[in-house]
């Protein structure tokens, strides 16, 4: 194994050992703490987003209600139809509007998917083992 110097981050020397990795090997994870923001927290960025398009839909609506371009309900029902009708036009537009931070967000989640549904095919698997052995 070999040892260099080199500055660390302090201006003074700093000991690293060559290991014979490469630079492809020492990259982190797309969903590690060190990946780029672009994948860090996707989950949370989406739904964020996602609220906060509803929330626009329901100020922008509410306003329309309030200067009679659209019916603001029946009776005492204002709120709630305001809310059904953002519901309902927020989700499409998110849709269109939010479709690179939704694919971040399944690029992040997949692999914890995998794992998960991995494990349950082999408890699974090992149950009906089990039972086989059984009867």
């Amino acid at each position: 194994m070999t040892s260099t110097t080199s500055p660390g981050p302090a201006g003074g020397p700093r000991a690293t050992e060559g290991t014979g990795e490469s630079a492809a090997a020492r990259t982190p994870a797309a969903g590690s703490p060190a990946a780029g923001p672009g994948t860090r927290h996707a989950a949370l960025r989406y739904t964020l987003l996602r609220l906060g398009l509803f929330a626009a839909c329901f100020v922008v609506l509410s306003v329309l209600a309030w200067f009679g371009v659209i019916p603001a309900g029946l009776g005492r029902s204002n709120p709630l139809w305001l809310l059904a009708l953002s519901i309902l036009v927020s989700a499409p537009l998110s849709m269109v509007l939010l479709r690179r931070q939704r694919e971040a967000m399944a690029q992040q989640i997949a692999p914890r998917v995998e794992r998960v549904s991995g494990s349950v095919r082999n408890r699974l698997a090992a149950h009906r083992d089990q039972e086989d052995d059984v009867a």
